[in-house]
């Protein structure tokens, strides 16, 4: 599956192979319980994010392994987006240092 990632004024299609995302899914539950303790989403603290807010905290991920170019990190935290949210079109993501700007387009 492919994620179309926006980052400044580039786009990156990230090609996660489906085998990786169900070889992933007991990582991504286990990151889904870590979610679920709350997350510090740039100043707030969000008590229990919703799918929308974790994409929006895995999408950040992703752009730090972009930036690391982490290959593999990019892949899973890809793969976590693409795996929670399907019909996902593209991630917009914030550049500003505000997590909660990253926009999840369905």
């Amino acid at each position: 599956m492919i994620l179309k990632l926006c980052v400044d004024d580039q786009t990156y299609d990230i090609d996660v192979p489906e085998d990786l995302m169900a070889e992933a899914q007991p990582f991504y539950a286990k990151m889904d319980r870590d979610m679920d303790r709350g997350w510090q989403m740039s100043r707030f603290w969000v008590e229990k994010p919703d799918l929308y807010q974790r994409c929006q905290i895995v999408a950040d991920r992703v752009l730090g392994a972009l930036h690391t170019e982490n290959k593999k990190m990019l892949l899973l935290m890809a793969g976590y987006i693409l795996a929670r949210v399907p019909q996902v079109r593209e991630v917009v993501v914030d550049t500003s240092g505000d997590m909660t700007q990253t926009e999840i387009v369905a």
